[in-house]
């Protein structure tokens, strides 16, 4: 998905209200990728234009999303194919060094490492914060890579300061995984609506008429077979579409799914598109269904772009968006025949979104908790 673009004119009235101007420094392994990308690179270019001074450091040159204008990117190429093939803690710390030489020159107030703190946990920075974008509790069923993944999140942050992208990352980590960080600190990714309101209007060739809508990688984890079974216990003559790609051999599951389940004629597999948002404004409904998430962006902007969602009640981060009347299609994750029942309620009474149900992800609502570091 591409990120929404935003002004690299600098937003006067909201450097009137912001904080006093500090020196931010964004650490990255690459701009390459999903969401933690897309998030970083909005959060630091609103911040600078609110009137901090923002750098964001990558640790080498791969690059697929649109780079704000205006917004200060420096490739330090310290992850290459020599130390991918020779990755040890002696060439973590080296990786380190020279991270730690970059930032000295820059003199930053905060220091944010996102998706690469293999290397920035050798960093000993008292203005340091590790931002963890999903619920590590949620990923493993296996015991034994659970408890590596557990032990892994306990020796790289314990005693650090971390930002959770949402409460519930911020009580798993502390209550599942057992992390005796200094602090952790919950903040939304920030987000506004008319960067999304315009890439909805871009032209594209919609299913006809109505339709539900699931934008998800195909991947075991998403679980579309749960949202393939409900929907077809729903009993609802409204088509679903799937957007996504994924591995041949989870797209040829999907497929001989859909088919056992009798369901060729209704479910459409769109593939993959860059810009999903003219579908999602048109859906008559989301649905999400995955076994656990960190904080889906694919929710929050359904409900900026006024598209109702249905979700299962995974960790982490749902319940945290279906607030107030909404929290009526939040379903448990091994209720199939509630979240048939939501689907179906949905395709009767399609709720109507307003903005109080998004507000605490605006960007006027999240960004100060940011300068507040």
């Amino acid at each position: 998905m591409p990120m929404p673009s935003s002004a690299s004119t600098p937003d006067v009235s909201a450097q009137a209200d912001a904080a006093p101007a500090k020196r931010f420094a964004f650490v990255i392994e690459d701009l390459y990728g999903g969401g933690a990308q897309k998030s970083l690179l909005y959060t630091a270019d609103q911040l600078r234009q609110r009137g901090h001074a923002v750098k964001v450091f990558t640790l080498r040159e791969r690059i697929e999303h649109r780079l704000p204008e205006g917004l200060d990117i420096e490739n330090l190429g310290v992850v290459t194919w020599f130390t991918k093939a020779t990755s040890t803690v002696l060439t973590e710390k080296w990786q380190a060094s020279r991270i730690a030489k970059a930032l000295e020159a820059w003199r930053p107030d905060v220091v944010i490492s996102c998706s690469c703190d293999k290397i920035t946990r050798h960093l000993d920075l008292p203005n340091l914060y590790f931002w963890v974008k999903s619920d590590v509790s949620a990923k493993f069923n296996d015991p034994k890579q659970r408890r590596r993944a557990f032990d892994k999140v306990r020796h790289f942050y314990r005693g650090r300061q971390v930002i959770a992208v949402s409460q519930g990352v911020k009580a798993n980590l502390e209550q599942v995984v057992g992390l005796e960080a200094e602090r952790i600190v919950p903040i939304y990714n920030p987000y506004e609506r008319e960067p999304f309101v315009a890439m909805a209007d871009e032209p594209v060739s919609l299913p006809e008429g109505e339709y539900f809508l699931c934008v998800a990688a195909l991947e075991p984890r998403k679980r579309h077979d749960r949202l393939l079974r409900a929907y077809a216990e729903s009993g609802i003559e409204t088509p679903l579409a799937i957007m996504g790609k994924g591995k041949p051999e989870h797209e040829a599951e999907l497929e001989r799914l859909v088919e056992e389940l009798g369901l060729s004629e209704r479910v459409k597999l769109l593939g993959y598109y860059h810009n999903p948002y003219p579908f999602i404004r048109h859906a008559k409904a989301m649905v999400l269904t995955s076994d656990a998430e960190g904080l889906p962006r694919v929710l929050i902007e359904a409900l900026l772009l006024h598209t109702p969602v249905i979700s299962v009640d995974c960790p982490s981060g749902p319940k945290e968006i279906l607030t107030q009347e909404l929290a009526d299609f939040l379903v448990a994750p091994d209720n199939e025949k509630g979240l048939a029942d939501a689907i179906a309620r949905m395709d009767q009474a399609p709720v109507t979104i307003e903005p109080r149900h998004y507000r605490q992800f605006l960007k006027e609502t999240v960004l100060p908790q940011f300068e507040a570091l």
